[in-house]
């Protein structure tokens, strides 16, 4: 269960990162890449 929510956490952070290819402010983008890192490491470990 633990490697799902990571895999979607991840998926859901490389969607915003494509979506946000012209960044508008720096929350949406610190965001994404928190989601990506969280996504990571739950998934991986």
């Amino acid at each position: 269960m633990k490697r799902l929510f990571g895999l979607v956490l991840f998926s859901m952070g490389f969607g915003m990162t494509l979506v946000l290819i012209f960044p508008k402010n720096f929350l949406w983008v610190s965001i994404a890449i928190s989601l990506m890192i969280v996504g990571y490491n739950m998934f991986c470990r």
